[in-house]
């Protein structure tokens, strides 16, 4: 996916070496809500007046394909928020047109997080912020070993389904 920066926020070091063109960045204290909006702060003080998109780890069945179209520079126009919901109840994306500091903690923080609700909570914050929010097709995120089954029988060729089938955790899942 064509990308002027790549950051990587996570908590400790990484296992392997980042791809290159990965900045590592440290992920804050606080609770997921206060680390999604310093995610977001951080990439507005790095790229200023640069889109940016905050995708969850727990969706790997996602491909560069599935968000080439909706984050093309042509569909871009006029879009202040994307908004990617996740088969649970949450959310795994948010795209923000123009993001702020003060903007990510006014979307962010407060919003109860692993929760069925979570996703409604912060698209209703979305829509009282008067965004213009383009909706990105909704993915199951990976909180357990059924969704982990559901999620490699949907990408049976990526590494995640071959990591699967190697553990042996999931018989339906092997080819």
């Amino acid at each position: 996916m064509p990308a002027g920066r790549r950051l990587l926020v996570l908590e400790g070091e990484p296992a392997d070496r980042p791809p290159a063109g990965w900045e590592v960045v440290a992920q804050s204290g606080g609770g997921l809500d206060e680390r999604l909006a310093a995610a977001f702060a951080h990439a507005a003080r790095v790229a200023p007046d640069v889109p940016a998109l905050l995708v969850g780890m727990d969706t790997p069945q996602l491909s560069a394909a599935a968000l080439a179209e909706p984050l093309s520079a042509a569909r871009r126009a006029g879009v202040d928020a994307w908004y990617g919901p996740a088969a649970d109840g949450g959310f795994w994306a948010l795209g923000l047109a123009r993001p702020t500091a003060d903007l990510a903690a006014h979307l962010l923080h407060g919003v109860p997080m692993s929760t069925p609700g979570t996703g409604a909570a912060l698209l209703e914050r979305l829509t009282a912020a008067n965004l213009t929010i383009r909706h990105l097709p909704p993915l199951t995120d990976v909180d357990t070993i059924e969704d982990a089954h559901r999620v490699a029988a949907e990408a049976p060729g990526s590494r995640f389904a071959a990591q699967l089938r190697h553990l042996d955790l999931s018989p339906e899942v092997a080819s």
